[in-house]
């Protein structure tokens, strides 16, 4: 049998595009792990230190990047993974533990946040206004909500209308 040139350039481009499709429904086995942020560690989104703010800190893993995306409040990390136009692949996020950690200087306590209880409209307050307190056990969710008030859900309930990033800058005289 003869095989010309395009046949073998058709031949050829099947199989590559035969295996990136296969590849993509396999894991890596690449297993992420919460990384810990510095007193220089900045916000992707608005350039503020992380070290200098109260409330949650959150961070996301994406594909390809070989360092975690740092938010400095938990409705900048919900905003953007519950915008529309979010294609990135990601590989994990964490959020911090607010039973555990200190409001005021947050560090450490982190977990994966698809598996958090979060409170919504408390009186707490972090880098940005109003937050969005998060707790790896729901008992201590409903706990701060008991005492700052609030609305506990769980992270797939948290919907794009509930985050609200309108406060941050517009009250900070640090900046």
């Amino acid at each position: 049998m003869r095989v010309n040139r395009r046949q073998l350039l058709l031949a050829t481009c099947a199989l590559g595009a035969q295996a990136a499709l296969s590849a993509c429904g396999q894991k890596t086995g690449q297993t992420v792990v919460p990384a810990e942020f510095n007193v220089a560690s900045t916000c992707d989104l608005d350039g503020m230190l992380l070290a200098d703010y109260p409330g949650p800190k959150a961070q996301i893993h994406f594909a390809g990047e070989s360092r975690p995306t740092w938010y400095c409040d938990t409705a900048e990390m919900f905003s953007t993974l519950l915008k529309p136009e979010q294609v990135r692949t990601v590989l994990g996020v964490f959020v911090q533990d607010m039973e555990l950690a200190d409001w005021d200087r947050p560090r450490g306590y982190w977990f994966d946040a698809r598996t958090g209880t979060y409170v919504l409209g408390s009186r707490r307050r972090g880098s940005m206004g109003p937050t969005i307190a998060s707790f790896r056990q729901e008992a201590a969710a409903r706990k701060f909500a008991t005492s700052f008030g609030g609305q506990v859900m769980r992270f797939a309930e948290v919907k794009p209308e509930m985050v609200d990033l309108s406060g941050g800058a517009l009250h900070d005289s640090r900046m």
